[in-house]
């Protein structure tokens, strides 16, 4: 007679709890180091990098007026340079940073 899938799990957790076995390792039992980070970094800046290029063609092929219109829209507002310098560097972080590892990971 076959056991079904509800008595193989419970005899499978009881004889993990009998032997005392360690569950699985979790991140958080890992200790941070510099390439963990730079992996990470990278996925991250990879998918901004992608929404942000789907965004911006979605929006190019939506909206009503062409690009030149909405920079002058921007150039209206008259932001500070703070501002200006912080979203340049927003922009172009993702950019260099996810280009340059991927150059050192070839390497």
């Amino acid at each position: 007679m076959a056991t079904t899938a509800k008595e193989e799990m419970a005899r499978f957790w009881e004889k993990n709890t009998k032997s005392n076995r360690p569950l699985s390792p979790h991140v958080t039992i890992y200790k941070w180091s510099l390439p963990m980070v730079m992996s990470i970094t990278h996925r991250g800046t990879g998918v901004t990098l992608s929404l942000g290029v789907s965004l911006f063609s979605l929006a190019a092929l939506l909206l009503p007026e062409q690009f030149p219109h909405y920079l002058a829209m921007v150039k209206s507002l008259s932001l500070g340079p703070a501002l200006i310098y912080s979203a340049k560097f927003a922009l172009a972080f993702p950019l260099s940073y996810h280009t340059w590892n991927g150059i050192r990971h070839l390497v």
